[in-house]
């Protein structure tokens, strides 16, 4: 059973950063890609960011230049470092995983961006 433990959600003031941290465990098979979607109230989920296994990174425009995704392959961990944060990007931030072809998520951590 794949489990997820995230952090490092919470409130920050517009142009600050925040870093969130995602740890993955309980696989019989290697990670594959690993990434973050956000969710607001009453949109659809949104991609912000991947990286593969062999650590290509992807952004979604709109965070491009102010987020950075990186991966541990020893400790299954993912993080997002989200610097010049601004109110649009505040969500509940979702970790996924792929494995075997199948995608699974984590529980979600609250990203607010207010003054």
């Amino acid at each position: 059973q794949v489990q997820f433990v995230e952090s490092g959600g919470g409130l920050v003031q517009p142009g600050g950063s925040l870093s969130l941290s995602c740890a993955v465990s309980g696989s019989s098979f290697s990670l594959g890609a690993m990434g973050w979607h956000r969710q607001t109230p009453g949109r659809q989920r949104e991609w912000v960011a991947t990286i593969s296994s062999g650590g290509v990174r992807n952004y979604y425009y709109t965070v491009k230049g102010r987020f950075t995704i990186s991966r541990d392959n020893a400790k299954n961990t993912v993080e997002l470092q989200m610097n010049s944060l601004k109110p649009e990007d505040t969500a509940v931030y979702y970790c996924y995983v792929r494995i075997e072809g199948r995608d699974y998520w984590g529980q979600g951590t609250q990203v607010t961006v207010s003054s």
